[in-house]
């Protein structure tokens, strides 16, 4: 006869997936001032008031990495001309971030999982190493190169999260991919005479930041 704490315990589990997109309801910016920060500490806030443990109290989005958001979302904004539709672009990516955490840190990745996992760890860092040297290096970018090494990216994290997450977390990892992995995007970003090179520098320097501190 089991224990009720094992009861808990096999209880917890067995919904633990089932209530992460409920629990990433993140209200929306309620400013004109789009603040990456403060919508990953709600979407920690929601997360922790309904988990039974507390391991996903450490921080997930950092300054550094929170910066880079801020970017990424300035750009996307510049870029489509729709402040709704980068707000958007951007939550998606936070709450993806964020999901791929709780999962990882609540052990719910089976071997090859983790396997995959280490394996998109590996190329996201490859991914970031890109970002920076075509940027300089000066005639090095390549835009089908960057592409490609963000769909890959891509079809990893669908497959992690293929047993996990549902049809609507799959549809916010590929509203983030497809904009992020257009190649006009990136020809526009990497511009060297375009309106976006400001950007580009400060995402950049973000970015070497987070490699020198091996948060990617």
């Amino acid at each position: 006869m089991r224990s009720r704490g094992e009861k808990l315990r096999r209880s917890g589990r067995n919904n633990f997936t089932e209530n992460l997109s409920a629990m990433l309801e993140v209200p929306g910016v309620a400013t004109d001032v789009f603040n990456s920060k403060n919508l990953a500490v709600q979407a920690q806030k929601k997360i922790l008031g309904k988990m039974v443990s507390k391991s996903i109290a450490t921080t997930l989005i950092d300054d550094t990495s929170s910066e880079v958001l801020d970017e990424l979302y300035r750009v996307t904004k510049e870029y489509t001309q729709n402040k709704k539709e980068a707000e958007k672009i951007i939550k998606n990516l936070i709450k993806t971030v964020i999901k791929l955490a709780i999962l990882y840190r609540n052990n719910q990745f089976n071997q090859d999982e983790l396997a995959l996992m280490e394996k998109f760890k590996k190329k996201v860092h490859q991914l970031a190493m890109t970002v920076v040297s075509f940027h300089q290096v000066d005639y090095t970018f390549d835009r089908n190169v960057l592409s490609r090494l963000l769909n890959e990216c891509r079809e990893m994290l669908h497959q992690i999260i293929q047993r996990h997450l549902t049809a609507k977390s799959h549809g916010r990892v590929n509203n983030v991919f497809d904009h992020f992995s257009d190649c006009d995007f990136l020809a526009a970003l990497y511009n060297p005479f375009g309106s976006f090179k400001p950007h580009l520098q400060k995402l950049c320097d973000g970015i070497n930041k987070m490699l020198d501190e091996e948060n990617i």
